[in-house]
């Protein structure tokens, strides 16, 4: 389902939760792919790995609204 899809009717409560808990498993997933490939990146460039780190942490702290959201419902 994209995005312009959800505009075309209002989402039930069990629709916003699933969304909600899709969200938040891709973002975990992201999370620890950019972990992984941020060692394998610093070989390469050591100051480009921290970012990717700190992308991670950031991801981490998008994750946990998405996660206050879901309990918020």
């Amino acid at each position: 389902m994209h995005s312009h899809d959800l505009a075309k009717h209002d989402l039930t409560a069990h629709e916003v939760e699933h969304l909600l808990e899709h969200w938040i498993e891709h973002n975990q997933s992201h999370s620890v792919s950019f972990r992984e490939r941020a060692a394998q990146v610093a070989a390469v460039s050591p100051k480009a790995a921290e970012d990717i780190e700190q992308a991670a942490a950031l991801m981490d702290q998008c994750t946990e609204m998405l996660k206050k959201a879901l309990q918020d419902l």
